[in-house]
């Protein structure tokens, strides 16, 4: 049981590890201070996964303080999307990484394994009224609004 335990261990701890191994020219990956900015690219039109995405970027925000911005594709070419960017480092891409699906948890690993700053008190999206509507918001786009 150590052994399987170990073993998926050593995997979940190698995903955010695999995104780092690939880097790309994406626009605006820096402040002029040096700071690596968090990009969410979008298909144009968005798509689901894009919609869910951006629904990440929210809960991020609530979290952490770092710069992000939000891009469609027609603004990132030759790029991925939908994609999710931390600097060049490439943390979720369409055909690659989780297939474009981000989840507050992979990017999180990714922003924690970097020593982003987190804010000093955590956004409304983690209080339970508002997490609950946001929740709800969430489900509706995964099922296509039905």
């Amino acid at each position: 049981m150590k052994k399987i335990t170990f073993t998926v261990l050593c995997a979940l701890l190698s995903l955010p590890a695999a995104a780092a191994d690939v880097s790309m020219a994406v626009p605006g990956a820096q402040t002029t201070a040096g700071q690596k900015v968090l990009t969410f690219i979008a298909k144009d039109p968005p798509g689901q996964r894009c919609n869910g995405n951006l629904q990440v970027a929210a809960e991020i925000a609530n979290t952490y303080r770092l710069p992000i911005q939000l891009l469609p594709s027609s603004l990132a070419s030759g790029l991925p999307a939908p994609a999710v960017f931390y600097g060049n480092q490439l943390i979720v891409a369409e055909g690659k990484e989780h297939n474009g699906a981000a989840s507050y948890q992979i990017v999180a690993d990714v922003l924690d394994l970097e020593g982003v700053t987190k804010q000093d008190k955590s956004g409304l999206l983690f209080q339970d009224t508002v997490r609950r509507d946001f929740d709800a918001l969430k489900a509706t786009i995964r099922s296509g609004g039905k």
